[in-house]
């Protein structure tokens, strides 16, 4: 919040910067002391390894950086479902090219994510439980936002397949049942999917 010395204002500043040697392209930002960061994967890797988020060893390390990544990308996917021309058209105006795109999207893209998600579950050698290792990572957690904006996004798509990705989808329970994630997600901290983010519910969408 700008009582924070967050808010529109201080990001803008911080994108529009003309002194600094590191400008930063976009939101999210993260300011801790003298460092700031930008970009999800960048700051998850950062967060991850100050919360015992992310394996000691440096390959474990570069497998969740990895597989944030390939998260991040889908996301992009799931976005481009209801966006498929421009950001900076309205749905409406792209409404046509959107049904082609979801379609794609549900039918091939959707499965072919779980199912990669699937595999690197079933192969972890601490078991099939966590994505690396025996331990939650941050990639884990993002797996997990990841399920919760598909099932808003395209319930019906979403209950037809789930069963085909038990991994997948036990991993993301177990997670939603963690006391404190558990607490976030009952608290009013917890911004509701809705018609403005990432994940958007059209119901001519959900194939």
């Amino acid at each position: 919040p700008a009582s924070k010395g967050g808010g529109v204002k201080s990001i803008l500043n911080l994108i529009y910067d003309k002194e600094t040697a590191y400008p930063v392209y976009a939101p999210p930002i993260l300011i801790i002391g003298k460092k700031i960061i930008s970009q999800t994967p960048n700051i998850l890797m950062f967060l991850g390894a100050r919360h015992k988020l992310a394996p000691k060893n440096e390959d474990g390390r570069m497998w969740v950086h990895q597989l944030q990544l390939v998260i991040s990308d889908f996301l992009v996917e799931v976005h481009d479902a209801h966006h498929p021309l421009a950001k900076s058209l309205y749905y409406a105006e792209q409404k046509k090219e959107a049904r082609r795109r979801s379609f794609d999207f549900t039918s091939s893209r959707l499965p072919k994510f779980l199912n990669y998600m699937e595999l690197v579950i079933k192969r972890n050698p601490s078991g099939p439980y966590n994505l690396v290792g025996a331990r939650i990572s941050y990639a884990d957690l993002s797996l997990f936002q990841i399920i919760e904006g598909l099932r808003y996004a395209f319930p019906s798509a979403m209950q037809k397949i789930e069963s085909d990705y038990p991994r997948t989808i036990g991993l993301s329970a177990r997670i939603s049942k963690r006391p404190r994630i558990r607490r976030y997600l009952e608290s009013p901290n917890r911004i509701p999917f809705n018609e403005h983010g990432i994940f958007r519910y059209y119901k001519e969408l959900d194939n």
